[in-house]
């Protein structure tokens, strides 16, 4: 059976005393993409923020290999192995982009480390080598959503969270963000992302997380997700009333469907 990379196990949590996420649970397992889908205010970034200890759960935990990181603040849960690259665009415009690749690194302590990280990150994505000495902030919007990705693994991360990477991009670029998911994923890093185009989130996942009002709707395979006959009403504004559907930890044998 795969193993877990991360477990979210009950997660309660809100914002002034109002609950947004009831009772969250799912896992993702280790060395996989798993893409959350839901329609707007159902909770996503909301859970992401919980899991990076930028949001304190009510109740509930969440494990990341075996070890807590409930209770930790953001600082710690980044040393632990979790990288959140958010929603907007996060470079710093007037530096450049080998400058904004080592501040990706600026825990590590060493400038060795740092350079071999660097050097390591832009060899996984060699169209950022090319840009080492732009200025961020020169760059198109694909183009950054790139070397963001590029600075996240200056840490060497365990979980790589990202917050609608898509978000915002021309549809011309969106395949070139995805691949650059997978060449993270191929790389050997576990990827957990909230996507707002659900259809390709799920297509290049293998797994799926449904939330609609804060819940857990539906979990499987990303085809599994992607093919439920009842998914379509949680982005036409219906309620759909989904029984849970676990991913299957095998393969299934000859002759068995999906």
């Amino acid at each position: 059976m795969t193993e877990n990379a991360l477990v979210v196990d009950g997660v309660t949590a809100g914002y002034g005393g109002g609950d947004v996420l009831h009772d969250v649970c799912f896992t993702v397992p280790e060395g996989a993409i798993t893409c959350i889908v839901g329609p707007n205010g159902a909770g996503k970034s909301t859970l992401l923020a919980a899991i990076s200890g930028l949001l304190r759960p009510r109740a509930g935990q969440v494990l990341l290999r075996g070890e807590r990181l409930t209770g930790k603040s953001p600082r710690q849960i980044l040393r632990a192995g979790v990288v959140h690259v958010p929603q907007n665009h996060s470079l710093f415009p007037d530096m450049t982009v080998a400058e904004n690749l080592d501040l990706g690194g600026y825990t590590l302590g060493s400038r060795s480390l740092v350079a071999r990280r660097r050097a390591g990150v832009q060899e996984l994505f060699p169209e950022v080598a090319t840009w080492a000495k732009k200025k961020a902030g020169s760059l198109s919007g694909g183009q950054q959503r790139l070397v963001e990705f590029a600075r996240c693994l200056m840490l060497d991360p365990t979980l790589i969270i990202l917050d609608e990477p898509s978000m915002g991009l021309a549809p011309k670029i969106l395949r070139t963000v995805f691949d650059a998911v997978r060449t993270m994923n191929s790389s050997g890093k576990t990827v957990l992302l909230v996507e707002q185009n659900a259809r390709a989130g799920l297509a290049m996942s293998g797994y799926g997380v449904v939330l609609e009002n804060g819940r857990v709707r539906l979990t499987g395979t990303g085809t599994q997700v992607l093919e439920h006959p009842e998914i379509g009403a949680l982005y036409l504004g219906g309620s759909a009333k989904i029984a849970p559907v676990q991913a299957a930890p095998e393969a299934p044998g000859p002759g068995q469907r999906t």
